[in-house]
């Protein structure tokens, strides 16, 4: 697996996490009171829109990681568990690129 490979998996990641951000965003904006939905449906929507902020958070978060990896990218501490200081293996990395421990450490 060579750093060119590592690279375009890294590149593909951080871009459906945007758009997954960029959807969840959508998802999230409030609905108008003027709005005739119903009292249940917008209590139904309320707790979807708490659901849809919380998986914006994640989603935010792992966008961040993903670019902190990217820009580690061909330096030392590329790879390396933030724990142990061991390498991740390269599997875990094209799996979950946005991981900052190894399977042990993780755990």
């Amino acid at each position: 697996m060579d750093s060119d490979e590592i690279k375009q998996k890294l590149l593909e990641e951080i871009s459906l996490t945007e758009n997954t951000i960029k959807e969840y965003k959508e998802l999230s904006k409030p609905i108008e009171p003027d709005c005739a939905i119903g009292r249940v449906s917008r209590m139904d929507a309320i707790n979807n829109k708490s659901v849809v902020e919380a998986s914006l958070r994640q989603a935010e978060s792992k966008l961040r990681n993903l670019q902190r990896v990217f820009s580690q990218l061909g330096s030392e501490e590329f790879g390396i568990c933030l724990k142990c200081k061991k390498p991740i293996p390269i599997g875990r990395i094209l799996i979950r690129p946005e991981s900052l421990f190894c399977v042990n450490c993780a755990q």
